[in-house]
Order: structure tokens, then C-alpha cells, then sequence
């Protein structure tokens, strides 16, 4: 027994049947837990029934009450029937007293969700910011060349082994199953986060070294034979080792994040896009050809080199930057791999969540693969896809990333409860204020999207007619940002009942969709229009997802009370169509002064996205879009 168990040993149990609130209790939240929210607990035999009613003490004498309760009368069959009316009524009127603490506390529970959504929404738009600069720095480096496809190419690799193997787990179960320890052990769960972290991390150091030495097959997957796979090959080998450190920077946001601590895990992608920024300038000092005469053929070992170990860098120091955070927490990691035996079972769940998620990563890296191989095919395709779904990740990065990840504890807590109607409640607040953030910049980004494209891709190496065809690739694909934002938080209801089951199979609904569509644009349309049709097939995607996710939760809920997020969308919607003309029009009458090239699409971009977001916001006061003064606190606060 260690000194935590021990010394809790003193404090009294206090239960109750369903009637009386465990005391005290360990969350922020004001609703109390009834005893019949955990069923094990009605697991008990005959004889430890009948102390069921009293407190149990347990510990060193000098720590219980020093007077004995007296002895309760045997009660007739007259007194039974009054008690248990008796306890009937109470239970009555402690429900009526815990609704109303809920309701009382649950605005004050949102704004705090929402203070800590603003925290990561700014990390997040920071990050964000010099994300596009390191994304454009790279146009510009590489262009949309065969050497900017191999560069992309093998930057995925990565991102696509880790999700596969350990990130969907890492990022998707750990945290409802910490939350869950949390609540459960005495050591406010610290011994099996512990094992957690050991385990995985072990995983983490074997699989990377297993993908680094599969590098050349990985290239061989997804690039025909050639220089340009020959680059790919030497790129992946030097960038794959990042997956050790994204696992390890995901353990440490998941520990972070149990603990409400969400600004470090914010704030450290903008230490990475910093230093691949420095490893661009690098790049650019580097002796060799420049981007006219970049090739694979062409490219300096040194060259390769700096670009490659650069990146890795960034990462590197994206993960081991959140260590000082996590000590300040307290949380200490040691490493331990044996389970306790009343840990078994949930190392056990662990494995079972496990597995339906890497289920969940493979199908989604299977429609990744036949993107990136249909995509290799056309010069230049890889490259407008990276940089058109990164525009398309923005706005839910900062914004719905930020939501959710303050949600997800929450969630994950009214599920350890078996708190429906607190998930629901949950699910609603996500779906709106999703809504009410992302429906305004999806109708901004249709008629700007390729202004915005020729304003950030068109210099050096690229000409504004490939920026603007990334940017007419964002455009044609913006109507699939709200459906998406809806996906990741349906998602992440059920992996906070601690179901992985389900959303693998919405995702193989949704690479299915994918797949197809993206065969079919693949033998019907030509080049520039493929190229297109892979950010299109994916947002069609998320739709699916969309409509599947909300039959099955509604199967597994009841009813989710979508009414109100369905009024929401419909009046977030008339304003953002506003919103949307204002913006073209600006951008027409800003172009008759300022031209149609590169400076001009850029100044009349700014100038009608201000115009269009000040149009939508009004139009949404008018019509009284009553989350809108939520975002405001947001912002405000």
C-alpha cells in the first residue's frame, strides 16, 4: 500500500442509494453524482446490505467520531412502507434541488469551457499565422514542382504512420480513460497514467524505428519509379523519426489536458513553425539551384539535408517544450509497466479501444494512400492539396480544435456518470457555436477562396495561375468545414463513453464515399480539375460522416435536441449568404482600382473579407443568433 492509499484510508465513505450525494465531490462541476451512477456498487452480497444506509469508518481509531449511533429498532411492516416513502420523497426533492444547482451551474461551467476555447483560439490563430508562412515559404522554396510533391509526399508519411499505429488512440481514448482513473483511484489516478505513458512510449520508440528502416517501401507506395521516388525515399527516411515525438507530445497534451492546463499544448505548435521557418531561410542560403532550376535531379545533398533534419527539429522541440508544463501540474512520470490487478481490466479496455481505433487510422490512411496516389500522377497535385486542405484546416483549428478540446474532459466526465442529457447538452453547445464560427468563414471562403490562394502561393517559383487553382481547390471545397467540425465532435461523444467501435465504422462510411468519388473524378474530369476534385472529395466526405454520426447517436442517445442547432445553422446561414455578396462585391470594386494580379487580389482580399465578417455580424444581430453573444465572451473575456 503506498502513503496515498494510506492516507485515505482516514476519510469517511459516505453512500447512498441513489439518495444521498457522494461526498465531496472531486469535479468542478455542481451537479451532484448519484450512487447509482456506478453499478458496480449494487454488487454487494446479503450480509454488507444491511450497513448500506450507515457511514463505514475505516482507518486509525483516533480518526473516526468518538460517539456511537444508536441502534436502529427492528421496524414493522407499517414503518417500512413510511420510510421507504419517506426516502421516496427525499429522493424527489433532492432531484428537484440537484436540477437546479445543474441549471445554475452549467452557465458558469460553459464559460469556463469557452475562457479556456479562447486561450487555445488564440495559441491557435498564432499558430496558424506562422503556419502559412512556413506553408508559403515552402511554395515559394519548392514551388509546385516534382521536388515540392516528393517534399510533401514524404512529410505525410509521418502523420500517416502515427495515426495508424498509436495517434488516433493517443489523442481519442487515453484521455476519457485517464479522466475515468481520475475519478476512481485514490491516487487521483497518477499510478495508471504512469503505466499508460510507459507502455505507449515503449510502442512509440519501436515503431519508429520499424518505418524508418520501411521508408524506401513506404516511397515505393505511393510514387512511381524515379528520381522523384528516389527523393521522396531520402526525405521520408530523415523526416519519419518524428513519429516518436508526436506520440510523446500527445501524451503529454492528453496528461496536460485531464488536468485543465490547455495553453502549453497550444502554444508549442508555434515553436515548430518558427524553426522550419529558420530551416527555410536555410534552405534558401544553402548552396545549389534555385527554385527555377530545382529538380530531383538538380538538388544538393546539402540541400535535402538541412531541409529534412530542419523539420524534424521542429518537431522535436514542439514535444519536449511541453515537459516543464507537465511538472509544474505535479504529475511525475515514472516508469512503470506492470499493471496493479484492479488495473487489468482497463488495460484491457485499453486494448479494445485500441484496436478499433487503429481500425479507424487505417482506413482513413487507405483513402489518404489512393489520394496520394492518383495525385502523384499530375505535376503539381500533391502540393495544391497540402496547401488547399491546410487553408481548409484553419479556421476549424482555431476555432473548433480549441472547443473541443475543452469539451472533451466535460464529456468525458457526464459519460463516466452516465449523464446522458450532460453529453447532449454538450453535443448542442459544440454544434452551435461551431455553427455560429465556422458558417460565416465557409461562405467567405466560396467566393474568396482564390484570391486567397493567388495571395499566399503566387511568388518565385509559382505563377498566380497555380495559387489561384489552390484557391479555387479550397473554394469549390469550403462547404464541407461545418459538416467536418460536426464529425470531430460526434466523434468524440463516443469515444468519451468509451466507444471505439462506432466511429470506425462512420469513418469506413466515409473513405468509402471518398474513394469513389475520388475514382470517379479521376477517370472523368481532366488535369486541373482532378487536381480540384481531391479537396472536393473529402469535404463530400465529412457530409456523409455527418448524416451517419447524427443516426447513430441518435440511436444510442435518444433524442439530441438538434432543433435548436438546426434554427441556429438556418439563421447563421441567411447571414453568412449576406455576408457573402457583401464580400464579392467589395473584391469587384476594390479590383477596378488595384488590378487582378498578385497585389491586387491580395489587397482585395483583406478589404472584403473585413467587409464580408462586418456584414455577417450584423446580419446575425438582426437576427437575433442568441450564440452570437456567447462568441462575444469569448472573444471578450
Amino acid at each position: 500500500m503506498t502513503e496515498a492509499d494510506d492516507g485515505e484510508w482516514s476519510a469517511p465513505a459516505i453512500y447512498g442509494r441513489g439518495v444521498a450525494s457522494i461526498q465531496p465531490r472531486l469535479f468542478a462541476e455542481a451537479n451532484p453524482v448519484p450512487a447509482v451512477a456506478f453499478p458496480e456498487w449494487e454488487q454487494l452480497i446479503d450480509s454488507e446490505t444491511e450497513a448500506w444506509s450507515t457511514p463505514t469508518y475505516v482507518g486509525r481509531r483516533k480518526h473516526r467520531p468518538r460517539h456511537t449511533a444508536p441502534a436502529s429498532p427492528r421496524r414493522d411492516t407499517a414503518s417500512t412502507v413510511s420510510a421507504a416513502e419517506s426516502e421516496e420523497a427525499l429522493a424527489r426533492e433532492t432531484e428537484r434541488a440537484g436540477q437546479a444547482q445543474a441549471d445554475q451551474s452549467q452557465v458558469e461551467t460553459n464559460q469556463r469551457v469557452l475562457s479556456s476555447s479562447r486561450t487555445m483560439a488564440i495559441a491557435s490563430l498564432v499558430s496558424r499565422i506562422t503556419g502559412f508562412i512556413r506553408s508559403a515559404l515552402l511554395a515559394a522554396a519548392l514551388g509546385f514542382t516534382a521536388v515540392g510533391d516528393a517534399y510533401n509526399s514524404a512529410n505525410s508519411f509521418p502523420n500517416m504512420v502515427y495515426e495508424l499505429l498509436l495517434g488516433g488512440v493517443l489523442s481519442s481514448v487515453l484521455i476519457p480513460l485517464i479522466v475515468h482513473a481520475q475519478e476512481r483511484d485514490s491516487d487521483n489516478g497518477d499510478g495508471y497514467t504512469q503505466r499508460l505513458l510507459s507502455i505507449t512510449t515503449a510502442a512509440l520508440g519501436v515503431a519508429t524505428l520499424v518505418a524508418v528502416a520501411a521508408a524506401p517501401l513506404l516511397a515505393s507506395l505511393f510514387v512511381d519509379a524515379g528520381p522523384k521516388r528516389d527523393l521522396t525515399s531520402v526525405w521520408a527516411t530523415l523526416l519519419l523519426p518524428e513519429i516518436f515525438f508526436y506520440g510523446v507530445g500527445a501524451l503529454y497534451v492528453a496528461v496536460l489536458n485531464t488536468r485543465q492546463v490547455y495553453g502549453p499544448g497550444a502554444w508549442s505548435p508555434v515553436l515548430n513553425n518558427v524553426i522550419v521557418i529558420g530551416t527555410i531561410v536555410a534552405f534558401w542560403l544553402t548552396p545549389g539551384p534555385t527554385e527555377h532550376g530545382l529538380t530531383p535531379q538538380s538538388i544538393t545533398t546539402t540541400q535535402i539535408v538541412v531541409l529534412g533534419l530542419g523539420t524534424t527539429l521542429g518537431i522535436v522541440a514542439q514535444s519536449l517544450v511541453l515537459v516543464p508544463a507537465l511538472k509544474r501540474t505535479g504529475f511525475k512520470w515514472l516508469w512503470r509497466f506492470r499493471a496493479k490487478p484492479n488495473e487489468m481490466g482497463r488495460f484491457g479496455e485499453v486494448a479494445s479501444l485500441a484496436g478499433w481505433v487503429i481500425g479507424y487510422a487505417a482506413a482513413s490512411q487507405l483513402g489518404l494512400t489512393i489520394l496520394l496516389k492518383i495525385a502523384n500522377k499530375h505535376v503539381g497535385g500533391v502540393t495544391s492539396f497540402t496547401y488547399a486542405d491546410l487553408l481548409f484546416q484553419m479556421p476549424y483549428g482555431i476555432i473548433g480544435v480549441s472547443l473541443l478540446t475543452a469539451l472533451m474532459p466535460r464529456m468525458s466526465r457526464a459519460a463516466a456518470r452516465s449523464n446522458h442529457a450532460g453529453v447532449i447538452r454538450d453535443l448542442s453547445l459544440g454544434a452551435r457555436l461551431s455553427a455560429v464560427a465556422l458558417l460565416p468563414v465557409t461562405a467567405i471562403l466560396m467566393v474568396l477562396g482564390p484570391s486567397l490562394g493567388t495571395m499566399l502561393f503566387s511568388y518565385h517559383a509559382n505563377d498566380p495561375a497555380k495559387g489561384a487553382r489552390t484557391g479555387s481547390a479550397l473554394a469549390w471545397s469550403a462547404f464541407g468545414l461545418v459538416p467536418f467540425a460536426f464529425v470531430m465532435l460526434q466523434l468524440r461523444v463516443f469515444y468519451a463513453m468509451r466507444d471505439a467501435r462506432t466511429p470506425t465504422l462512420i469513418n469506413i462510411c466515409m473513405v468509402s464515399a471518398k474513394i469513389a468519388f475520388l475514382v470517379l473524378a479521376d477517370a472523368t474530369l481532366s488535369d486541373n480539375a482532378v487536381i480540384k476534385s481531391f479537396n472536393v472529395a473529402t469535404s463530400a466526405s465529412y457530409v456523409v460522416g455527418a448524416v451517419v454520426g447524427h443516426i447513430l447517436l441518435t440511436k444510442r442517445l435518444g433524442r439530441l435536441g438538434f432543433t435548436a442547432v438546426a434554427q441556429t445553422v438556418i439563421r447563421v446561414g441567411i447571414a453568412s449568404a449576406v455576408g457573402a455578396v457583401v464580400g464579392w462585391l467589395v473584391l469587384r470594386g476594390v479590383q477596378l482600382f488595384t488590378g487582378t494580379g498578385v497585389a491586387g487580389q491580395g489587397v482585395g482580399f483583406v478589404i472584403a473579407a473585413i467587409a464580408a465578417l462586418a456584414a455577417t455580424y450584423v446580419a446575425m444581430s438582426r437576427l437575433r443568433v442568441e450564440e452570437l453573444r456567447d462568441v462575444r465572451a469569448l472573444v471578450g473575456r
